[in-house]
């Protein structure tokens, strides 16, 4: 029986996994980008220098390594020419390439949703200042700026008056690929906003979760996620009426199966608003930590689906306990000396480490995921416990740089 080749775009450690599961399936797993030194192709079978943006170029390397299936996990700039070549090739995907690009810019996906009678903030979309400039009445201020293409909340501002919006434009467009961004009014949360990964088969989402995502607001950038905890607080109601729109979401867009990162909130309005969907797994290793906690594995399912292989069956998630994610970061820049974590929490509560940064490497002031440390699996009995463990940080975590 011939071995089946599944190419992963992009190179971060994010794909370890990704690889490990596909290595035990007995798949040859190719990873492609146009950075060589990338961790991931230390573990890949084999290494495609391309760059992931360029759809046809990774098409022809698709062609020309004969794959059997491809995926974008957990990095979001290549999720379009994924869709691209898996639709070209016949292979299968999450969803059409044209779906990909309406979920892939966050303007189309406003539009997309506004046009369907779903809950959404007014939105628009520029690509420059002039421009946008020109339709300031549209607005209710504050606003959010963003990139239309980025994600990690990267380029991202809460603006709150006229006079500092050239300078939001600026990183907005800074940190996009196709120099892009949107203006939407700014939604003031209840609670907190979830980012989790779901899973459909066969266009039905058989596998809905929500978390409580926290942020710092000491950081640069106070919209970049510090912390994720599963299950989430929102009340049920909620949760439910998310996942009968998302559930409609997917039948408008005509999906098939795979994983969804989901961004969603419950607003002060009372209104339920579905913020992001991307036809990836999410970043900071989302898809690895709700395996973990719940038994089922997005990941090896991920796969399976990629390859035309026959899936496991999948259910709405339970968690056993209260588990987080942490992002370990600092707000401040220098040589990384030490990561010191108290043994005894350590033994107790943390159920894996992932460092991406070693003693003596250079840190960055945490702006966004790609200035992260590295992230902690937390694991307690009730929310009770991990609350009290988050307000005293500094009892079993210390950061210390020189």
């Amino acid at each position: 029986m011939k071995q089946k080749r599944l190419m992963l775009l992009g190179g971060l450690r994010y794909l370890l996994p990704v690889i490990e599961e596909a290595h035990k399936l007995g798949v040859y797993v190719i990873t492609a980008d146009y950075l060589p030194d990338n961790i991931a192709h230390e573990y890949s079978d084999e290494y495609c220098n391309v760059s992931i943006v360029d759809k046809e170029a990774v098409l022809q390397a698709a062609l020309t390594l004969q794959i059997d299936g491809i995926l974008s996990h957990a990095v979001d700039p290549g999720v379009v020419s994924a869709a691209y070549v898996a639709e070209r090739m016949g292979l299968p995907f999450q969803c059409s390439y044209e779906v990909a690009c309406i979920l892939q810019d966050k303007s189309k996906f406003r539009n997309f949703l506004s046009e369907n009678g779903f809950n959404s903030p007014r939105a628009r979309g520029y690509n420059n200042l002039e421009e946008a400039l020109s339709d300031i009445d549209f607005f209710t201020w504050p606003v959010i700026v963003k990139p239309v293409d980025s994600a990690g909340s990267k380029g991202v501002s809460k603006v709150e008056s006229l006079l500092h919006l050239p300078e939001a434009i600026k990183i907005a467009l800074d940190a996009s690929i196709s120099k892009k961004f949107i203006i939407e009014d700014f939604l003031k949360l209840k609670g907190y906003q979830s980012s989790a990964d779901v899973f459909t088969i066969d266009g039905k989402l058989v596998y809905p979760t929500y978390s409580d995502q926290l942020f710092d607001e000491s950081a640069v950038n106070p919209y970049t996620p510090a912390i994720e905890i599963w299950p989430a607080t929102m009340p049920q109601c909620y949760q439910d009426e998310l996942t009968a729109e998302l559930q409609r979401l997917f039948t408008a867009l005509g999906v098939k199966s795979g994983i969804y990162n989901v961004e969603s909130r419950v607003c002060t309005n009372g209104k339920t608003y579905i913020m992001e969907v991307s036809p990836r797994g999410g970043g900071n290793r989302i898809a690895e930590l709700q395996d973990m906690a719940t038994g089922q594995s997005l990941i090896r399912n991920e796969i399976l689906k990629a390859l035309g292989m026959q899936m496991d069956e999948m259910v709405s998630p339970a968690y056993e306990g209260v588990w987080c994610n942490y992002i370990l970061h600092t707000n401040e820049a220098g040589i990384l000396r030490t990561i010191d974590i108290d043994e005894q929490f350590r033994r107790k509560h943390i159920r894996n480490i992932g460092f991406t940064k070693s003693p003596g490497d250079k840190v960055e002031v945490f702006m966004g995921a790609n200035q992260s440390l590295g992230t902690l699996f937390l694991q307690f009995d009730t929310r009770e416990q991990l609350n009290k463990a988050l307000e005293n940080q500094d009892e079993w975590l210390r950061i210390c740089l020189e």
